[in-house]
């Protein structure tokens, strides 16, 4: 089918990113908001805009009824659900197959498959790929034994989880019990899903991810992305290809990508996440997240694609319109997430109204935002504000122009991380590449952070080159 019109049901920066490729495509678009969200950029952009709920996500975002209700009021012909929330939802996925609505993701069945870490590993193992050894736990008994087996130290990790939470560290058997029921409570507090398992805790392992795009019968790999530098879980900064990875090592990964994708018949946009153990010199599977991820502007900019339309292309029923000996990969792309977050102060949130907002321009330079002065930053939702992403020749070029860009932005009215990238950024280690996930951790220990009048956000940026107040570029 052709689409005509598409519901949004999402909210800032992707809500924003989701919009412009449907308006490129002729396609329609209804923006699903809550209370908080109603006078946004992407409210003012879109063709229509209906009312899905009051601020708390749990009350509009993930309230499946009120997105199925929406895109029926609105006529729409699909929803996009964007990452996050109801990214992937199985129920929002079985409801609009019930309803004639097109789901923009992957089927009921393919959610259902990696959205359980456990199920997901299951797949994994199937389609030949490594995973980290480790397994399900029953009971304290079975844990004691599965630990013995794997050696410490060891990480606990929840079933249905996320961004860290229910995932916990253990380095002394003593503590083995009580930490298992740590993570128990916390998991089933947070996805209402209390079941955990271990895995070998790799000290130094490299976040690195293979973007796959397939339609349900061809699979096709876009790159190389690596996500290393996080702070408890949580990406900061990702770059495309991964820097310093051996280059059979990466073909090896390409090919353990696609090899899942072939055994699930995936359809859309997934992205297959995986841990280097740099001691070991091999990788294991972590998980597949079955949506377009916040880090897909570094492989657009690789790839020369638009990952909006090719999803928007494969839920049309439309086959790839490109093979694996089509796609080339020109420089390298790194990705900042600008959050308002306060260093100063434990990266405690920074909810506010946006004064002014000067993002900078340029050859190579791309902001994904839907901040612009008098805009609202409520405190219902996740921080990210902006997204600045560079592209030049080789890794060194994207350097230097993200550190030139970096000095370049500025958020006046609330607390912005943007100090905190430029510090990174000044980093000998970090611009080697190569990075392993402690390595932030390592870097905050080592770097207090700055005095509060330097992490405010406060309008001082240099004048050259060229700057630009609020908006969305790229």
């Amino acid at each position: 089918m052709i689409l005509r019109r598409v519901l949004i049901a999402n909210r800032g920066e992707i809500a924003l990113r989701i919009l412009r490729t449907c308006r490129e495509l002729g396609i329609e678009t209804v923006l699903a908001a809550s209370d908080a969200d109603l006078s946004s950029v992407p409210a003012r952009l879109a063709d229509r805009v209906v009312r899905i709920g009051p601020p708390p996500p749990s009350a509009s975002y993930l309230d499946v009824d009120a997105v199925l209700a929406a895109a029926r009021t609105a006529g729409a012909d699909a929803i996009h659900p964007g990452y996050g929330f109801l990214s992937e939802n199985q129920r929002l996925a079985r409801a609009c197959a019930e309803a004639g609505i097109v789901f923009i993701g992957p089927t009921e069945e393919q959610l259902a498959a990696v959205g359980d870490k456990l199920e997901a590993r299951r797949h994994a193992i199937a389609a030949g790929i490594p995973v980290v050894p480790g397994g399900p736990l029953d009971d304290t008994a079975d844990a004691a034994r599965l630990a013995a087996g794997i050696g410490f130290p060891l990480l606990i990790k929840a079933v249905g989880g996320g961004g860290g939470r229910g995932m916990k560290q253990v380095h002394d058997p003593a503590t083995l019990a009580s930490t298992i029921d740590q993570a128990v409570a916390e998991a089933g507090a947070a996805f209402g899903d209390p079941r955990v398992y271990l895995e070998r805790f790799v000290a130094t392992g490299r976040h690195v991810e293979v973007q796959l795009i397939a339609d349900g019968e061809n699979v096709v790999h876009l790159g190389t992305r690596d996500c290393s530098v996080q702070r408890r879980y949580q990406k900061l900064i990702e770059e495309a290809p991964a820097p310093v990875l051996d280059s059979a090592l990466r073909e090896e990964m390409h090919r353990a990508a696609v090899a899942l994708g072939k055994h699930l018949e995936y359809r859309g946009l997934g992205t297959v996440e995986f841990l280097v153990d740099v001691d070991r010199g091999t990788f294991y599977f972590l998980e597949m997240n079955a949506r377009i991820q916040v880090e897909h502007p570094v492989t657009e900019a690789i790839t020369g694609l638009d990952l909006v339309a090719e999803q928007l292309a494969v839920a049309e029923g439309r086959p790839l319109s490109f093979g694996q000996a089509d796609v080339s990969f020109t420089g390298h792309a790194i990705e900042c997430r600008i959050n308002a977050e306060d260093w100063a102060h434990d990266f405690q949130p920074s909810p506010g109204t946006v004064a002014e907002a000067v993002w900078p321009v340029g050859e190579g330079i791309r902001v994904d935002t839907h901040l612009q002065a008098g805009a609202t930053v409520p405190p219902y939702y996740d921080s990210l504000l902006a997204k600045l992403i560079v592209h030049g020749r080789d890794r060194a070029e994207a350097l230097a122009r993200l550190r030139g860009a970096l000095t370049r932005c500025a958020v006046d009215g609330v607390t912005t991380n943007t100090p905190l990238h430029r510090t990174v950024l000044a980093e000998d280690e970090f611009a080697e590449g190569g990075v392993d996930t402690a390595w932030f951790t390592r870097f905050l220990q080592d770097h207090p952070a700055p005095g509060p009048s330097e992490s405010a956000g406060a309008m001082a940026v240099t004048t050259s080159g060229g700057r630009v107040r609020g908006g969305s570029h790229g």
